[in-house]
C-alpha cells in the first residue's frame, strides 16, 4: 500500500467487503449458468474461556431467503472438530450444539465428527465447549520450528498460564479509576451500554477496595476529590452521581484526566491499582500521551498502575489504546459495533477485577541468543481468562524454564513450566494477528519504518490482514476458453478495480479491513460510531431487502389480492410462516408458484 491514493480508487465496496460484523459479502462476477462454485472459508477465532472451560461459536445458522424453497433437495451437513489443547490434559467435553461422534481420543487431543442429510439448513450455530481445568495455576511452552517458507527462521515458542480453581489464588484489592469519555460522540448507544457496563461492575467491587470515576470530555468531572471504599452506601452515591453527570457533550481531552487518575493511584500500598480508559476518539497528542505515562509508571513502586483501555467504533485510535494499556501491563479491549459496547466493556473491567497473578516474568529467557516476546511487557493473569504469550529465539531453549510473579499478599509465587515439542500447530497463523496487531501499536508509537515493513512481510506470508497491507481476487484459471460466453471475464469499465498482470490474469482489490490509527477530524466534529455506515454494495442491498420486507413488488402484484381471506382462516403462526415464505419467493421470482401457494392454503 505504498501508494495507498490509488489503492482508495480502484477498490470498489461491492468487490468485497462486511455488511455488518458478522456478514461479508464477496461478489464474483459473471458466472454462466450451470456453472459449480465451490467456497472455501478460513479465518482464526479465538476461544472464550471462563471457570476452566473452553467454549467455541462458529457461525452456523442460514436464514430462510438462501435457500430456494421452490423444491425440497437433500442437502449435506458435515462439521468435523479436531481438538488440540497444547497440553498432556485429557480433554472433557461439556456441551454441543450438534451430535458429535467421536473419532479419536488422546492425551490432550480428541477428534469427533457430525455428518447429516437434511431437507433444510440448520437454524442453529455449532457451539462446543470443554474442560482443561485443574485446581491449581499451572502452565507450559510448547516449542515449534519454522515453515521452510518463513521470512523468520528463528525458532518458535508459546507460553500459557492457566488460573485453575476458584481456590488456586485470591484476587487483589484493587484501587480503581474509571476515565469515561462522555464526548458529544458518545451519545446513545455507546454512552448507555458504557454506563450499565460501570454500573454493574461497582456492584461486584469487594467493600475493600476502593474506586473514584472520572468522567471526561473538554473538562474533568470527578465523583469524589479523593478514592472511596465501595460500600454499598458509596456505590449507590456513584450510581446516582453517574446518572445525574453522564450526559454527552463536548470535545476529547485524554492527558488531564489520565494524569488526575494517576495522582488518585500514586500512593497505594498494597493493593493493586487500576485505571480503566473508555473511549470513542482520537487526540493529536496520543504519543506525548504514552510517553508521560511510561514516566509515570517507571517511577512507581513494586506494583505500578495498569491501565486497561477500551475503543468504541473506528474513529478512536486502537493502535494508541493498545500501546498505552502494553506499556503498563494491562489489558485492551474493543466493540466496533455500539451493540456490543456493553458486554465487551465488562470482559475487560472482569480481568481487571479478578487480577491473581501480577508482575510475571519468565527465568532463563535472557540467556538465549535473541528471543522476542509478544507482548514485550507481559500482561497479569486472571482467574476469568488464560494467559498466552508467543514469541521468537534462537539458541537452545532450556530444558527447565519457571515463571514467577507477585501474589495478593505481594508474597512470590513460582510455577514449573513443561516444555514440549508441537509438530502438527500452526504456529505461524495462530499467533499471527496477535503478533501484527502489537507490532503495529509498536511501528506506530515509534514511526518505525522497519517495524512497518516486518508487518507487511508477516502478513502477506499468513494472509492475516494489516494495515499496510490489502486483500484482493486473484484469478487463478480461466477455464475452457473455447465454450466461454463472449465477455465472460470482463467487467463494466466504469470504476473497474481490477488490474491484468503480466500472465493475464485478474486482480480486484478488495476494501480495507484495517481499523485505521483514528479519525481526528470526526472525533473534532463529534461524529458518532456507526452513523456514517458505508453504502452497501447493491447485491447486499438486495439481499438485506429481500429478508426484510415482508412483501415486495412481485409479492403486491401476485400474493397479497388473492390470500387476504387465507389470512383470515390462518392461526398467526401459519400467517407468520406464509409471510416468511413469501419473501424467499419473491426473492426468487416465483410468481406463478406463490400464487398457487396462497390460493390452495385453506385452514392449514
Amino acid at each position: 500500500m505504498d501508494d495507498k491514493r490509488y489503492m482508495e480508487k480502484e477498490c470498489r465496496p461491492e468487490s468485497g467487503g462486511f455488511l455488518k460484523p458478522y456478514i461479508f459479502i464477496l461478489t464474483i462476477p459473471n458466472v454462466d449458468g450451470g456453472s459449480t462454485l465451490s467456497i472455501k472459508v478460513s479465518w482464526i477465532q479465538k476461544l472464550l474461556y471462563r471457570n476452566g472451560e473452553f467454549s467455541l461459536i462458529v457461525p452456523f445458522s442460514f436464514p430462510d431467503y438462501v435457500t430456494p424453497p421452490v423444491k425440497k433437495l437433500a442437502k449435506k451437513e458435515k462439521i468435523q472438530l479436531n481438538i488440540n489443547s497444547g497440553t498432556e490434559t485429557e480433554i472433557m467435553c461439556k456441551a454441543t450444539s450438534h451430535p458429535l461422534k467421536q473419532l479419536k481420543r488422546e492425551a490432550g487431543k480428541s477428534g469427533f465428527l457430525y455428518e447429516a442429510d437434511v431437507l433444510t439448513w440448520t437454524d442453529i450455530d455449532f457451539a462446543v465447549s470443554y474442560s482443561v481445568s485443574s485446581s491449581h495455576i499451572y502452565g507450559g511452552v510448547i516449542l515449534h520450528s519454522p515453515s521452510v517458507h518463513d521470512v523468520d527462521q528463528r525458532e518458535l515458542f508459546s507460553l500459557y498460564l492457566f488460573p485453575g480453581g476458584k481456590s488456586s489464588g485470591k484476587a487483589f484489592r484493587k484501587e480503581i479509576v474509571f476515565l469515561i469519555d462522555i464526548s458529544g460522540s458518545m451519545e446513545a448507544k455507546p454512552l448507555e451500554g458504557a454506563k450499565n457496563a460501570l454500573i454493574g461492575t461497582l456492584t461486584k467491587l469487594d467493600a475493600k477496595d476502593s474506586f473514584n470515576i472520572l468522567a471526561f470530555n473538554g473538562e474533568t468531572y470527578s465523583f469524589s476529590s479523593s478514592m472511596e471504599l465501595a460500600t454499598a452506601e458509596t456505590v449507590e452515591r456513584a450510581v446516582e452521581w453517574i446518572n445525574l453527570k453522564f450526559i454527552a457533550g463536548g470535545g476529547t481531552n485524554i492527558l488531564l484526566p489520565l494524569n488526575q487518575a494517576m495522582e488518585l493511584v500514586s500512593n497505594t500500598h498494597g493493593s493493586f491499582p487500576v485505571i480503566y480508559l473508555i473511549t470513542d476518539g482520537a487526540v493529536e497528542n496520543e504519543r506525548q500521551i504514552c510517553d508521560v505515562m511510561q514516566s509515570h509508571l517507571t517511577s512507581k513502586g513494586s506494583i505500578c498502575p495498569r491501565i486497561y483501555t477500551f475503543g468504541i467504533g473506528t474513529y478512536c485510535n486502537h493502535y494508541f489504546l493498545r500501546m498505552l494499556a502494553m506499556i503498563s501491563r494491562g489489558q485492551y479491549g474493543a466493540a466496533y459495533d455500539v451493540d456490543s459496547v456493553e458486554p465487551q466493556m465488562q470482559k475487560l473491567f472482569a480481568k481487571g477485577l479478578s487480577t491473581i497473578l501480577a508482575n510475571i516474568t519468565i527465568d532463563t529467557l535472557d540467556d538465549l541468543d535473541d528471543v522476542e516476546v509478544y507482548p514485550s511487557r507481559i500482561p497479569d493473569l486472571s482467574s476469568e481468562s488464560l494467559l498466552i504469550i508467543s514469541g521468537r529465539y534462537r539458541g537452545n531453549f532450556p530444558e527447565t524454564l519457571k515463571a514467577k510473579a507477585v501474589l495478593e499478599d505481594l508474597s512470590n509465587f513460582v510455577v514449573d513450566l513443561k516444555i514440549q515439542n508441537a509438530k502438527d500447530m500452526p504456529f505461524d497463523k495462530i499467533f499471527a494477528k496477535q503478533q501484527i496487531d502489537l507490532l503495529t501499536a509498536q511501528a506506530w508509537f515509534s514511526e518505525n519504518k522497519r517495524l512497518e515493513d516486518k508487518v507487511v512481510e508477516m502478513s502477506i506470508q499468513t494472509g492475516i490482514v494489516s494495515e499496510y497491507t490489502r486483500l484482493s481476487l486473484l484469478e487463478t484459471q480461466k477455464g475452457n476458453q473455447a465454450t466461454e460466453s463472449p465477455g465472460a471475464h470482463k467487467l463494466p469499465q466504469k470504476n473497474d478495480s481490477s488490474k491484468v498482470d503480466s500472465q493475464g490474469q485478474r486482480r480486484i482489490m478488495l476494501q480495507n479491513f484495517g481499523v485505521g490509527f483514528g479519525n481526528l477530524k470526526a472525533t473534532a466534529e463529534n461524529i458518532r460510531p456507526g452513523v456514517e455506515e458505508p453504502k452497501l454494495p447493491e447485491a447486499a442491498e438486495l439481499i438485506i431487502k429481500a429478508a426484510s420486507n415482508c412483501c415486495g413488488r412481485l409479492c403486491d402484484r401476485c400474493c397479497c389480492m388473492c390470500c387476504i381471506q387465507c389470512f383470515s382462516k390462518m392461526n398467526n403462526q401459519c400467517a407468520i410462516a406464509l409471510t416468511q415464505l413469501w419473501t424467499a419467493l419473491a426473492c426468487f421470482g416465483c410468481v406463478e408458484c406463490c400464487s398457487q401457494l396462497c390460493c390452495c392454503c385453506g385452514n392449514e
